[in-house]
């Protein structure tokens, strides 16, 4: 008799296993059919997103009536880049002045940071400081090289450029001359 209620009390485990297993295999192919439709969502997303730098490429190529570059594999971080050289030589084109293309500042790449007070900024939050100190407009080589003394570490290839896109999408900031940035605010004060 004990071997039998031992037995009924292994099979009714076993029925539970097993209904446990189907249940928990149901759920995986559940979540697998997700997944793939996911990853399909994901495939077109990426073929949307290609298909649209491509077409605001060549609409700025068209704008800029620059040469046209390859996209199809340009990355949105290189359009910006492309983007910011057409602009600033449309820039040059249409505004030309010599005069002042001698006095943007030299970039220094081997500066020693003198403190640390940018560290953990960002390049808005640090412009800001140096634009409020300086009490007037700076070039973004003039902006660079402060934020290289206060101890600003740059990660992208053309920091000047990253400074630039930076500052243009800010709206505290206004641009007064090519590279050269000022800050909103002081202009509101100067008005009242």
């Amino acid at each position: 008799m004990a071997n039998e209620t031992l037995i009924a009390r292994l099979e009714q485990s076993l029925r539970q296993s097993r209904g446990a297993r189907t249940r928990l295999s149901a759920r995986l192919a559940e979540i697998e059919a997700e997944a793939e439709i996911i990853r399909a969502e994901l495939i077109e997303m990426d073929t949307l997103a290609g298909q649209t730098e491509a077409a605001i490429f060549r609409l700025l190529s068209n704008v800029m009536s620059g040469p046209s570059t390859q996209v199809g594999t340009t990355s949105v971080g290189e359009l910006e880049i492309e983007l910011q050289r057409r602009l600033a030589q449309a820039e040059l084109s249409q505004h030309p002045l010599p005069q002042q293309r001698h006095n943007v500042p030299i970039l220094r790449s081997d500066t020693e940071p003198t403190s640390d007070r940018f560290y953990d900024r960002t390049i808005p939050q640090a412009t800001t400081m140096i634009l409020r100190e300086a009490n007037g407009p700076l070039h973004v080589n003039e902006i660079y090289n402060r934020l290289l003394d206060g101890g600003f570490s740059f990660t992208g290839h053309n920091p000047t450029i990253s400074i630039a896109v930076s500052l243009n999408r800010n709206s505290r900031f206004r641009k007064v001359a090519p590279g050269t940035f000022d800050l909103v605010i002081r202009d509101a004060a100067k008005a009242s």
